[in-house]
């Protein structure tokens, strides 16, 4: 069998998993190299952020890499953190009339129809090692998705404001283990991780009072826990030295955790396609696509993210300099969300930091690690 075919047949496989209707948690973006390329990494991830990336990139070098890595994101769509604000900062004394018109300007913000915050983050330590075309990973992370939302809401009357904002998030907690075998001079290259996941999963909401500080911190309430396992597969195929292909799918077996509040939450499986592309030796050109779109924690609001970026090395890796952009394509309230980044390389040791900006809906990621690459 051809590797070109035996890397359709992976995806395929992969595919096959998906029911119908699928959808998942959003794909979190892992590690500044990625965010500052857009979030980018299916395709160019090769250590040890691999182990969440694409297994399959472990076996694409022959290095041990050490890295601590931690990253957030946030997406404030149509200004709700600022009318929250405006509410905290309310005077409810003021019966004026010009003070009661307020009141209703703030209630109408909040309650726009798709005013809501997503959130996500991750942070962990990635161990990357090898045996000949053979790779080891091995990660201890934590990977977070949440979001809020109005579930009741506000209320005015005369200069009251009153209503409720729902918080969820999930915690998924992880021990991962990766194998990746490279077939072939490195022309193909298959990976599996295998994840034993303590899943948390909060469900709070906060009073929406005005002229009162809204806490979200320590209305989450209680984590519900539970225990499972997951398995990712992923595929590489390099047809030629500046050309790579690549396949993600992610939590394949269908993990099941115990929801907050009763009933189940379901990570169903992820399929993520990566393209990367190499006009010269220090030059990166990469995308990434979700195939699947993912369920987030906000009703009505799906995830899947085209992802575009570049990476220009100096001096051999002593810097590298990082531009992309990403685009939720099925949120239409999103624009397309420009990212950058650095590296920065002294023999062994390497540190990179990334993020990125939303100048209309004014989200914000960022993300830092700090590495040992031999």
């Amino acid at each position: 069998m051809s590797y070109r075919r035996l890397f359709c047949t992976v995806v395929g496989l992969g595919l096959s998993v998906l029911p119908l209707d699928a959808g998942a948690v959003e794909f979190v973006t892992v590690g500044p190299r990625a965010m500052g390329m857009g979030g980018a990494g299916v395709a160019v991830t090769t250590d040890a952020l691999a182990t969440y990336w694409n297994p399959a990139g472990l076996a694409m070098t022959q290095t041990v890499d050490i890295r601590i890595q931690a990253g957030l994101q946030g997406i404030d769509r149509l200004g709700i953190h600022d009318a929250i604000k405006d509410l905290e900062n309310f005077n409810p004394n003021d019966a004026s009339q010009a003070n009661q018109a307020k009141a209703q300007d703030i209630a109408s913000r909040i309650n726009r129809p798709g005013a809501n915050v997503s959130t996500n983050g991750s942070a962990g330590l990635y161990i990357k090692g090898h045996l000949g075309e053979h790779a080891l990973g091995f990660n201890v992370s934590d990977v977070a998705t949440g979001g809020s939302f109005i579930l009741n809401p506000v209320q005015v009357t005369g200069t009251n404001i009153t209503g409720t904002m729902a918080l969820r998030l999930f915690e998924a907690r992880q021990l991962a283990f990766s194998y990746a075998y490279a077939f072939s001079d490195k022309t193909f290259a298959i990976g599996v991780t295998g994840k034993i996941i303590q899943g948390a999963s909060y469900n709070g909401s906060t009073a929406l009072t005005g002229g009162t500080d809204v806490s979200l911190r320590d209305n989450f309430g209680k984590s519900t826990l539970s225990t499972a396992f997951g398995i990712d597969v992923g595929a590489i195929y390099r047809p030629s030295s500046w050309l790579r292909f690549a396949m993600v799918a992610k939590d394949i077996n269908q993990p099941t955790f115990n929801a907050s509040g009763g009933g189940e939450l379901k990570l169903e499986p992820q399929i993520r396609g990566g393209l990367a592309v190499n006009p010269y030796s220090s030059l990166t050109l990469t995308a990434d696509v979700d195939a699947t779109a993912n369920k987030t924690f906000v009703p009505g609001v799906k995830s899947q993210v085209l992802s575009l970026g570049a990476e220009q090395t100096i001096l051999s890796e002593f810097l590298s300099i990082r531009v992309g952009g990403f685009k939720n394509m099925k949120d239409a309230t999103t624009p397309f969300t420009p990212t950058a980044g650095l590296g920065l390389r002294i023999f062994a040791f390497r540190m990179d930091v990334g993020g990125g900006y939303d100048f209309r809906e004014k989200g914000a990621l960022g993300s830092l690690s700090l590495s040992l690459t031999f």
